[in-house]
């Protein structure tokens, strides 16, 4: 398939490919990026284990009026800073930078998610970060615009109730936070 850049920006570009039946198809891009990190925060403290979820708010959710709010997990682009950024550098780097915790140990669970492949060349990788919640941790950086505005531990039992909780409250959940718990609840 052969494809055309229709539109480019410095972190996304709407391209044009022509199919095998001949008929195009749009799609977006992202030229500065290797992959996606995602990371599915694991704290374990005082013998419970909780998941720490993001709330954030996404122009492109609120402008086309589908949510105020997103449920989403520590994520980030690799190599859009430093182009030889590998995956476990940047799994650490946006799990201290968006939660403020560093992990005992990543484990990587699955590589190529593709959070919606008719719509754009996106894919992304998933990991588990252990945490010992019992150490201190740094207080997580500037998001770059207040995309982020709660973090939440919820305890590993309690996970689906506040899913669904926070869903019937109108509120959207990112496809990669749903792939991430997957593997966390079911990968053993």
């Amino acid at each position: 398939m052969q494809n055309q850049t229709l539109y480019s920006e410095k972190f996304l570009e709407l391209k044009a490919c022509i199919r095998q039946n001949g008929s195009k198809w749009v799609y977006a891009h992202r030229p500065n990026a290797k992959d996606i990190a995602v990371i599915v925060p694991v704290v374990k403290k005082d013998n419970e284990e909780f998941v720490l979820f993001l709330i954030t708010k996404r122009p492109p959710l609120i402008s086309e009026n589908r949510a105020k709010f997103c449920l989403e997990m520590p994520a980030g682009l690799v190599g859009d800073i430093n182009e030889d950024e590998d995956i476990l550098s940047a799994l650490k780097r946006e799990l201290k930078e968006e939660s403020g915790y560093e992990a005992q140990e990543i484990k990587i669970v699955s590589r190529n998610i593709s959070s919606s492949a008719g719509m754009t060349s996106e894919t992304s990788t998933v990991a588990i970060a252990y945490i010992d919640g019992n150490k201190a941790y740094n207080k997580p950086s500037d998001d770059d615009g207040g995309v982020i505005v709660e973090r939440k531990l919820v305890k590993k039992d309690d996970i689906l109730d506040f899913i669904k909780n926070f869903e019937k409250q109108g509120n959207a959940i990112g496809a990669q936070t749903l792939s991430g718990l997957f593997f966390y609840l079911f990968d053993k």
